[in-house]
């Protein structure tokens, strides 16, 4: 079934090709991981998050997230059963899809770019102080989180925060309609081809990881699920894209590079 793109849409969907067109040619630029450096944290954090509030969600309890300069992170928590487990465990991938996809929603249903980069920035603020600071403090003597692991999650956090409230107070419409939709493109590439990263360790290495989690729990390879979150996250993709895509009545905002 053919699906047709609103003329409306057009110039939305020119800015999320020319997004995901310099995503994909910063990966092949020397150095310039440096310079999505932040964005991965980003993208790290809204994972971790994930992980967390499924935790929170399932009657568990947070005892730490933590991010580490090579962009990896960690969120230590208790799970009251194997049910609260699994989520918590798929939960990680899943969220950064999802928010990727709610942020594609929010700027084709014309929320304002500014009150995005603002409530993401505040998102960040939160995930920082409750499960980054709060959390680890709270449980102090049995979450085991090293001092400089705090300090690089507060840091980072901070600086997000600031980044993104400084993006929503200064940044005019068109290039804020842009970091938004560059936002998007990253939480969606990031969380599959991490997916991809994870199936290749799983397959290869005995390396503990949240598909590793989900094998211990239910006899089910660690690559089954794996292969299950990647197809759940193309689902949600695609009803992103035709949610994208969709005619829509309303105001439109300025985007660059339209005429």
């Amino acid at each position: 079934m053919k699906y047709k793109i609103a003329e409306d849409a057009r110039p939305q969907l020119m800015l999320l090709l020319i997004a995901t067109v310099i995503t994909i040619a910063l990966w092949f630029i020397p150095y310039a991981d440096y310079l999505v450096y932040p964005i991965r944290l980003f993208v790290t954090f809204i994972h971790e998050g994930g992980h967390a509030l499924a935790a929170v969600l399932t009657g568990g309890s947070v005892q730490s997230l933590t991010v580490s300069p090579d962009t990896s992170g960690l969120v230590k928590a208790y799970s009251g059963n194997s049910l609260a487990t699994l989520l918590f465990s798929s939960a990680g991938y899943l969220n950064a899809t999802a928010y990727g996809v709610l942020l594609l929603a929010l700027i084709r249903w014309r929320v304002s770019p500014h009150k995005v980069l603002f409530g993401s920035g505040i998102f960040i603020a939160l995930l920082t102080v409750v499960f980054g600071l709060l959390a680890p403090v709270w449980h102090i003597f049995s979450a085991d989180v090293s001092f400089g692991s705090l300090a690089f999650t507060l840091f980072s956090g901070a600086l997000l925060t600031a980044g993104l409230v400084a993006a929503a107070r200064f940044a005019n419409l068109k290039w804020a309609n842009f970091f938004v939709g560059f936002l998007a493109v990253q939480c969606l590439l990031n969380a599959v081809f991490d997916l991809k990263n994870l199936f290749i360790i799983s397959t290869t290495s005995n390396t503990h990881n949240d598909a590793m989690n989900m094998a211990q729990i239910t006899g089910l390879p660690a690559f089954v699920w794996i292969l299950i979150w990647i197809g759940i996250s193309v689902v949600m993709i695609s009803i992103g894209l035709r949610v994208y895509v969709a005619s829509q009545k309303g105001k439109q905002y300025d985007l660059p590079f339209e005429d």
